[in-house]
């Protein structure tokens, strides 16, 4: 039984049967998918992402890419620009999957942009392989892992001081500033370091039609090995799964808790409850007529733009996030998914995203700060806009109990929690309950729709189960 049918779920649910065991998929929403679902959220034809939205990490995922999931129907869609990342003076800071043509953007800083992370993308796969399983594995690729372990344990406010130019420093601070954490901590580089890597190794694509197509491709395969999936069963308590061999458990630590209750041991349950969540998020959608009036025009060719100023700016608003107050100009991200995938788009009207970090359970409305951010670097957008839609960190919550105050990325990326999480163990998906595990983005190698997760989790029960003397693949 796996309860939730997120991308880790259903990617745990695909490796069990495909291994031969009997799966069922439990989820309590109308829809399955979790952060990997899309929909028509501003006017009718417009195709929004509801959470996760591009995916340098999926389409460099070593599970999924073993998969093959364009053949229930996953298809990558890339823009020609990956991400973009504009500055006051209206110049633009261009993340390409090329490393020589972003080095070539970069003026003085290039020859150190290689250095950075041309060798990091060159083994993108060798480091995944290591980096995306828990960390007391014995990695596979020692040398590699330990060439990229003195830049990776570094605060991002090192690594940028290093950058002689804003354009390079505000480059690589829009993709630190994905670890959802203050900048200037320990092992806040490997965040971003790992993402410029994966993006210059797979580029930064979206999903055709939507991220739900991830969804339905996992779906689809996990049918087809005679998997069910059953929706809107809440599971409450452990009397809400019916009998199985093993369990797992696509859910926060504490939701874990809720549901086991005292059968946890108490080392583990003491662990849960110290986990902490991270900054929330603060979705907002627009539909907007035509394109962005960006000041640079390069960067309408972007995917993904990261609106924050320079470097400096970037970190200051992620101070104040990880201390619980809402900054005047807050870290936004936005997507313009349509420049891959025009499929998203209807009669001249964009579908646009964008989020802002804000605090762990922020109650205000953050909208007009995201608008704002955006009116710098795009002066006349306001004007564009035909439909908003918000999500603040309570109604994302409300719409997966995994986003607690609003955390979409399944706790903070502290020091400690970047690399340990939900606990110190050999085995962290474990949960100390003979059978049951937990595969949700709160264990390694945490956040994204690469379905490591789950895959690893799924991995320790087939062990589990081979102890048992099942027969398994």
């Amino acid at each position: 039984m796996v309860v939730g049918s997120g991308p880790n779920g259903l990617a745990a649910a695909v490796h069990l049967a495909r291994s031969g065991v009997d799966v069922q998929v439990l989820e309590a929403a109308d829809l399955i998918g979790g952060g990997a679902r899309s929909a028509e959220l501003t006017l009718p034809g417009l195709v929004h992402d509801e959470c996760s939205a591009f995916h340098p990490m999926g389409a460099g995922s070593p599970y999924l890419q073993a998969l093959g999931l364009d053949r229930y129907g996953l298809t990558w869609r890339w823009p020609e620009i990956d991400c973009a990342h504009p500055l006051d003076d209206g110049d633009a800071g261009l993340l390409h999957r090329s490393v020589e043509v972003t080095a070539d953007g970069l003026g003085v800083d290039g020859p150190r942009w290689r250095r950075l992370v041309g060798d990091l993308a060159v083994n993108f796969d060798d480091l995944a392989a290591d980096l995306m399983r828990p960390i007391a594995r014995v990695p596979r690729h020692p040398l590699k892992l330990a060439a990229f372990g003195p830049r990776a344990l570094l605060p991002a406010t090192v690594t940028a001081r290093w950058l002689r130019t804003e354009k390079a420093r505000a480059l690589y601070g829009g993709v630190a500033a994905h670890a959802y954490y203050r900048l200037d901590r320990p092992a806040t580089s490997a965040v971003g370091l790992m993402i410029a890597a994966a993006g210059h190794r797979y580029g930064w694509p979206v999903a055709e039609g939507g991220s739900r197509a991830i969804t339905d491709a996992l779906a689809a395969m996990l049918t087809d090995h005679g998997g069910k999936i059953s929706t809107g069963v809440r599971v409450r308590s452990e009397r809400d799964i019916p009998p199985a061999d093993v369990v797992l458990l696509d859910l926060t630590p504490a939701a874990a808790l809720d549901v086991l209750g005292d059968r946890v041991p108490t080392r583990v349950a003491r662990a849960y409850r110290r986990f902490r969540h991270g900054a929330g998020a603060f979705k907002v959608d627009f539909a907007v007529e035509g394109p962005i009036p960006w000041t640079d025009p390069a960067v309408g060719r972007a995917g993904t733009v990261h609106l924050g100023g320079s470097f400096g700016d970037i970190a200051a608003a992620e101070r104040d996030v990880t201390a619980g107050r809402m900054p005047q100009r807050p870290f936004v991200l936005l997507g313009q998914q349509y420049v891959a995938d025009p499929t998203r788009s209807r009669d001249g009207l964009n579908p646009v995203y964008a989020y802002a970090h804000v605090p762990h359970g922020h109650a205000g409305d953050a909208t007009d700060a995201v608008v704002a951010q955006i009116e710098r670097f795009a002066p006349g957008f306001r004007d564009r806009i035909l439909a908003t839609v918000t999500a603040g960190p309570a109604r994302l919550a409300a719409s997966n109990p995994n986003y607690v105050g609003g955390d979409i990325v399944g706790g903070a990326n502290s020091e400690m929690q970047v690399v340990l999480r939900p606990r110190i163990a050999l085995d962290p998906y474990s949960i100390g309950v003979p059978g049951t595990f937990l595969c949700s983005a709160s264990t390694p190698p945490g956040a994204g729709a690469h379905g490591m997760c789950g895959y690893n989790a799924a991995e320790s029960a087939l062990r589990h189960l081979r102890r048992k003397g099942a027969d398994v693949l």
